[in-house]
């Protein structure tokens, strides 16, 4: 059974479908795209079912990324479908946390600068309300903390470790 990941920030248009799609690339280099599966979504309902932002998709494609999510809201029951949540904020993590307040999945729920290696952020700003420099910014933390998650993966997971 694949490990899932679920990517989340507010509106599900800009910052997690780029975690989401950095990811994926990131998966698929390392042969493991049958292994981990990727998400994302948003603690608000402002935008489902929009494309990411046009400003994302095209600072992304510049990077060679493909972003082709659609933006839904998180939801309770994403708790027992994915094995780890991603927040890009403590705004968004307080957010999902909120839905579960047995704190049953609270060790499910992380901050995705948690595993960031070369940033000391905690947080991946918005870049919704900014210019083209907030969006190449984001694309910097998330690339870093994408590439560290994957290396948390790989060390956590015994069935992503190499075979002999």
């Amino acid at each position: 059974m694949p490990i899932r990941l679920l990517f989340v920030c507010l509106g599900n248009i800009c910052r997690s479908p780029a975690a989401e799609g950095i990811m994926q690339d990131l998966v698929a280099k390392a042969g493991l795209a049958d292994k981990i599966q990727c998400d994302s979504a948003g603690t608000s309902n402002f935008h489902i079912g929009d494309p990411p932002d046009a400003r994302m998709v095209m600072t992304a494609r510049q990077r060679g990324l493909h972003l082709n999510s659609r933006a839904r809201q998180f939801h309770h029951g994403d708790f027992e479908e994915f094995d780890l949540i991603l927040a890009m904020d403590r705004d968004n993590y307080q957010d999902i946390l909120r839905l579960d307040p047995e704190g049953k999945y609270r060790d499910k729920v992380r901050l995705i600068c948690d595993f960031c290696q070369q940033h000391t952020t905690k947080d991946v700003p918005d870049p919704y309300y900014g210019g083209r420099q907030g969006f190449e910014k984001v694309l910097d933390l998330l690339n870093d903390a994408c590439a560290g998650l994957l290396t948390y993966l790989q060390q956590t997971y015994p069935q992503l470790q190499e075979q002999p």
